[in-house]
């Protein structure tokens, strides 16, 4: 007999056995209670027609999607090793949920890291080791037509968008800046009443669906975006061209993650994806870009103001840094973030194969900088993976000013990657709009994890600065990072990616040959 007239067959038993034993005794009503509903939901899997496996087997092949959604947990807690985990190893997870906690830090019996392994790196510490006193290092941004500059933290929180995270998880964010003194950026999904409650410095992005400064057909508004970018709490303005996580894409918050409230903030209709546009309809040309750039920084009253890629074809961005000559407009600053960045919601190609990683981007950035000669007056975030001190002093090395960190943040107020950011069904209440799960969010307690994460973190880069015997974080040079190539072949970062001579990029007799062929296809007044 198959799976599905066994169960037909228990059922018609079942019951007739139970009813004729009640009769004889109504305690045995109680076992008809418990078998009851699951002779329906075996008699409904039988008839329903979308999932095969509960069609063959009746109530037992429930507990297939049950440990399905819990495979995540299962998976980090009882198969993944401290080093194996993905995206975001044990390891790191570890380390940022003991400091957000305040718990101890500290490993015991040495690296669990291969040493010995192809692709490992480290610092070169110095035989004079420095101690430095100043535990909370600031970084200015605001180049020459900057009249507000902002001094930054070299660790600050990724953008993340209210709509994306629960209005709990925004709000214990924020405060969690205002109390540890760094900025919060925004995501492209406007500022939201969470993001201003606590007053932590703000990064307002603006994205292609031009959220909190659109009109009704979803176009630029000067008027509404001067508003609010004159509030003392902005202390920025990102342009968003693309993201690592679905460079060209646009944003994604799914229909069910929708709520009247973000509706109404980001001036979008209920009952639908939200779905910013792949481009920007305010320009159209890299000379246009930064005639946007200089627009939007005169509107904000002179506040810094930058912009945000993921790098793919390197003529686009050459193109962009010709402009910057041509018209002498400079951003403040540019986020470079890399291909392996986080999302809540992205396809699945886009997530997997399209974007250059972060260590790629950023060398190129930097490089381009440098040989057009203007690298002294833009400042470089860099954002993919930021969880340790380590990570944040590479970057640095590699020529970032600063870092963000978007799933770093999220791990000190609790997440537990389980990887369920677009379901709305986040098991944590962070990425999610369900009030009965974000109200697990407790803000004075989560934003005081968020600044002792934050404070922990810079902490231990100012140790790993002055063990290096440097000065400050200015002082970092691609020279004090080595990688294992193989066996005993040990290279510094200076030998690997070698830094670009100043200026080399507009003189064609010192031009390096690998960039020759992407310069003369970039053109300031088209991509």
């Amino acid at each position: 007999m198959t799976m599905r007239q066994n169960f037909v067959l228990f059922a018609m038993v079942s019951t007739v056995f139970v009813l004729a034993l009640s009769t004889i005794s109504q305690s045995w009503l109680w076992v008809f209670v418990v078998l009851g509903p699951l002779i329906v939901i075996g008699l409904y899997d039988m008839v329903q027609t979308k999932h095969s496996i509960r069609r063959l087997y009746p109530v037992l092949g429930r507990f297939r999607y049950l440990l399905e959604s819990f495979r995540a947990e299962i998976q980090q807690y009882f198969v993944e090793s401290d080093i194996s985990g993905t995206p975001v190893p044990r390891e790191f997870r570890s380390l940022v949920y003991q400091r957000a906690k305040g718990d101890r830090d500290t490993r015991p019996f040495g690296t669990i890291f291969d040493a010995n392994r192809a692709g490992y790196e480290w610092v070169n510490h110095s035989m004079q080791p420095k101690h430095l006193t100043d535990l909370d290092p600031r970084v200015k941004f605001g180049g020459p037509d900057c009249l507000k500059p902002y001094m930054a933290s070299p660790l600050n929180i990724s953008a993340m968008s209210y709509g994306a995270l629960s209005k709990n998880a925004i709000m214990a964010l924020n405060k969690g800046a205002k109390i540890g003194g760094f900025s919060h950026n925004t995501g492209e999904g406007s500022m939201s009443p969470y993001h201003l409650k606590h007053g932590g410095d703000i990064v307002w992005q603006i994205g292609t669906g031009y959220f909190g400064c659109r009109d009704d057909e979803g176009n630029f508004n000067p008027e509404t975006f001067k508003e609010n970018a004159s509030k003392d709490v902005v202390k920025m303005i990102e342009i968003k061209l693309s993201q690592g996580a679905k460079p060209g894409h646009g944003g994604i918050l799914p229909a069910a993650k929708l709520t009247e409230e973000i509706a109404a903030i980001r001036h979008v209709p209920m009952g639908k994806d939200v779905i910013s546009p792949p481009a920007h309809t305010a320009f159209s040309t890299p000379t246009e870009l930064l005639g946007f750039v200089k627009q939007l920084r005169d509107l904000s009253g002179g506040k810094p103001v930058g912009f945000k890629l993921c790098v793919g074809r390197h003529d686009e961005f050459l193109a962009i840094c010709k402009a910057m000559i041509e018209t002498g407009i400079t951003p403040d600053f540019i986020t470079v973030d890399g291909g392996e960045g986080g999302t809540g919601a992205a396809p699945t190609e886009m997530t997997n194969s399209v974007g250059t990683p972060l260590r790629d981007g950023l060398i190129f950035v930097n490089n381009a900088l440098i040989g057009f000669g203007i690298k002294d007056r833009i400042r470089i975030i860099a954002s993919g993976k930021m969880f340790s001190a380590f990570h944040i002093l590479r970057a640095i090395a590699l020529g970032a000013d600063a870092v963000n960190s978007a799933r770093g943040m999220m791990m000190s107020l609790g997440c537990i990657q389980a990887r369920t950011c677009n379901s709305d069904h986040c098991p944590t209440g962070i990425a999610t709009q369900n009030p009965s799960r974000n109200k697990a969010i407790v803000v004075s307690d989560k934003s005081q994890r968020v600044a002792n994460f934050h404070r922990e973190t810079v902490t231990n880069l100012v140790e790993l600065v002055g063990a290096a015997g440097l000065n400050g974080i200015h002082e970092l040079e691609p020279k004090h990072i080595n990688r294992r190539v193989q066996g005993t072949e040990v290279k510094s970062y200076a030998q690997l990616y070698p830094t670009m001579e100043p200026g080399s990029l507009l003189d064609n007799d010192k031009m390096p040959e690998n960039w020759r062929f992407d310069m003369e296809q970039a053109n300031a007044a088209s991509w």
